[in-house]
């Protein structure tokens, strides 16, 4: 099976081929985002390394969707938000509420944590475990409400 990087590379030329201007060129940024990070890596990414800068962009997305809107410029939110949907799709299932939930509970037994003052010893645990299918930000919040009861 194919990497992110080739599917995504694939993808833009079926998007060429098929003169979907938008697709091509919200592919193309995920190109130029992947080849910077291997560049930085210095070596070819594996697909955890390709979810980490996709997740990056989707990200930048989402900051600039609330900018835009906050600005009222819908126009330039609807073209972040489309290029959000792309990206979403090479990047893993996300957790759902409850999910995230179990695991955040999970975590806090194994490592032993009994208040706010453990909230770090929690958090790299957890992060390891919901790589790529989580937001980060979330997980802190409910870790938190968690570890204050």
């Amino acid at each position: 099976m194919a990497g992110i990087p080739e599917r995504v590379r694939a993808d833009m030329t079926a998007a060429m081929k098929a003169r979907e201007a938008s697709l091509r060129d919200t592919l193309r940024l995920l190109v130029a985002a992947l080849d910077n990070a291997r560049i930085a890596a210095g070596h070819p990414l594996d697909d955890d390394e390709a979810v980490r800068a996709l997740q990056r962009e989707a990200r930048q997305r989402r900051d600039s969707i609330a900018e835009y809107r906050k600005a009222n410029r819908e126009d330039l939110a609807a073209r972040e938000d489309y290029e959000l949907g792309v990206i979403e799709t090479y990047l893993p299932q996300a957790l759902g509420e409850d999910d995230l939930k179990a695991l955040a509970r999970a975590t806090i037994e194994e490592v032993g944590a009994a208040g706010p003052g453990d909230l770090g010893k929690v958090m790299g645990p957890l992060m390891a475990r919901i790589a790529g299918r989580a937001d980060g930000k979330r997980a802190n919040e409910i870790v938190r409400e968690l570890l204050t009861g």
